[in-house]
């Protein structure tokens, strides 16, 4: 009997040039993620360097039947996770979220520089409460990516994707709320 080869995937090897230009059309996406995970300015270049690293290391395994956002989001989520995952052990409290990770991903049009509102700022110390995998859930859903991409890139179920949504977007919308009304209630106590 004659055995049929499976398909194998298109593998990309890219030049030095390819992969600048590469990194340059993806560096808002990159740095995006970077802010995500790393409060201090310093190790968010290092993370922004070894995701480049990284990115380097595996473009010959770059398959052309997937987008490279979703090879991108899958290496720097990674990196990204895995040095959150390590200095979150070598720190004992959690840091509050970066705003100015938030002007990084103004909406197109939107005046730069602009600081987030309040309500984006309860939202975004809502979301840094997150583990570091919804985290990156959330980043990938706000960022407009479909459930199938978002799959693609955490390596999860496309069910699981919106099984966790709906249930981040539950825990999210409550602790907004307690936020906000605790907020408040320190807002009249202080104006007393």
């Amino acid at each position: 009997m004659e055995r049929i080869p499976l398909p194998t995937a298109e593998l990309h090897t890219m030049d030095v040039p390819q992969f600048t230009d590469l990194l340059r059309r993806h560096a808002r996406l990159i740095h995006k993620i970077a802010y995500a995970y790393c409060r201090d300015p310093t190790d968010r270049e290092d993370i922004v360097q070894e995701i480049a690293v990284q990115l380097w290391r595996s473009r010959d395994r770059y398959d052309d039947r997937f987008k490279e956002t979703t090879w991108i989001y899958r290496i720097a989520l990674n990196v990204a996770i895995s040095f959150h995952r390590r200095e979150r052990r070598h720190r004992a409290g959690r840091l509050p979220i970066d705003l100015h990770a938030i002007t990084i991903s103004h909406a197109p049009g939107s005046p730069d520089g602009d600081a987030p509102g309040e309500d984006v700022q309860l939202l975004l110390r809502c979301v840094d409460e997150l583990t570091a995998l919804d985290r990156a859930l959330v980043l990938l859903y706000l960022d407009d990516n479909d459930h199938v991409t978002i799959a693609d890139v955490l390596g999860i179920s496309v069910s699981n994707v919106g099984t966790k949504l709906s249930r981040i977007k539950n825990r999210l919308r409550a602790a907004f709320e307690e936020r906000s009304r605790t907020d408040h209630k320190e807002e009249r106590h202080a104006a007393r």
